[in-house]
């Protein structure tokens, strides 16, 4: 991985916090707000960071990690590092190219970016890229109209389908009420969302999904299917018996239920009722290589990152991002070989001790 170079940013973050910062002064705050924001009183943006920091790492030593590896493969694909790109929406609220620029840091990193439904640009212009792409899908009620998303993300490329089914109903996000945010600017739309006349629907959320939609999606795809969403073993176990590809631990970055229990704190659970059979993977509060360090130690094969992303986005665009990736690569890297482990397939468990809060 090639350190950033500097020309495209004034003076490179050199960590996640300091690319925050600037990032906030940069973006208009109605725009800040909807991307840093929760739901409700944000408690579970809060957690989600949280549980890392109630994680100590307990390091070998004189395991000879000099030689280290962090790449990996998922579903068939191989990337660069356990790290991906979360589907997060409206890039072009942080950044003119918006998500063409986010997929041209991620296949200059060598990891995967995962389409929002809720992009605005095309899937076939983010594609064109060149780097590997899942695509991200709420299940609309219209079931032909879904099936033509479905049909559009395979022709553009994507190798995989990640359902989110941790949205119903929209979760009460109050900054944006108080800004009366509720539609993006002029000239700006969910590109993703254009049907077959060219007119562009608003997303919908279905509080009738269920099991059975996720068996018809089955039938309409051959592309691997991973659950965005799930926070609970039960599910977990159901989605195996489902037949799915792969389960996503997430709580929508505290965007949608206000209170529900961190990402890192339901992994261990998630992943004993997985048993093996499918790949679990984390998202929300990684923010240092450590913290991808212990997702994965604890059972995760991989994570995303979301809103760091949109920070470097908002820096820098393409450069911004790639130098977000570049950091965590970095981190990593690091943090495996001074917990002395050569690769992600190495970790166990035993390298995390659990301490409480304060």
């Amino acid at each position: 991985m090639r350190p950033l170079d500097g020309t495209a940013l004034d003076g490179p973050a050199l960590n996640l916090a300091e690319l925050a910062a600037d990032a906030r002064g940069r973006l208009d705050p109605v725009h800040w707000d909807f991307f840093t924001g929760g739901a409700g009183d944000e408690r579970t943006v809060r957690a989600n960071e949280a549980a890392f920091a109630r994680r100590y790492l307990v390091p070998r030593v004189l395991r000879g990690a000099g030689r280290r590896d962090l790449g990996t493969s998922l579903l068939g694909t191989r990337i660069s590092m356990p790290v991906l790109i979360a589907p997060t929406a409206f890039h072009r609220l942080a950044h003119p190219e918006g998500e063409v620029a986010t997929a041209r840091a991620a296949a200059e990193a060598g990891t995967i970016m995962v389409v929002s439904m809720a992009a605005t640009r095309p899937v076939e212009q983010i594609a064109a890229a060149g780097g590997p792409l899942w695509f991200q899908l709420y299940p609309q009620a219209d079931l032909d109209f879904t099936a033509s998303v479905v049909r559009r993300a395979e022709a553009a490329g994507c190798s995989a389908l990640v359902v989110t089914v941790d949205s119903p109903v929209f979760g009460r996000r109050e900054r944006d009420l108080r800004h009366g945010f509720a539609d993006l600017p002029p000239g700006l739309v969910c590109e993703n969302m254009r049907d077959a006349s060219g007119r562009v629907r608003d997303i919908g959320m279905d509080a009738g999904l269920d099991w059975a939609r996720i068996a018809w999606l089955r039938e309409v795809t051959t592309l691997p299917i991973l659950l965005k969403g799930v926070l609970h073993p039960a599910d977990a176990a159901l989605a195996v018996s489902y037949g799915l590809d792969g389960l996503l631990v997430s709580n929508h970055g505290g965007r949608q239920l206000d209170g529900a229990l961190a990402t890192l704190d339901a992994l261990p659970a998630v992943v004993e009722a997985v048993g093996g059979r499918l790949p679990v993977l984390l998202d929300g509060g990684v923010r240092r290589g450590a913290d991808v360090l212990v997702a994965l130690a604890l059972g995760a094969s991989a994570v995303l990152v979301g809103r760091p992303v949109l920070w470097g986005l908002a820096v820098g665009g393409a450069a911004g991002v790639r130098h977000v990736l570049d950091l965590l690569h970095a981190d990593l890297d690091r943090a495996l070989a001074l917990a002395g482990v050569t690769g992600p397939a190495d970790l166990r468990g035993d390298l995390i001790a659990t301490v409480a809060c304060g």
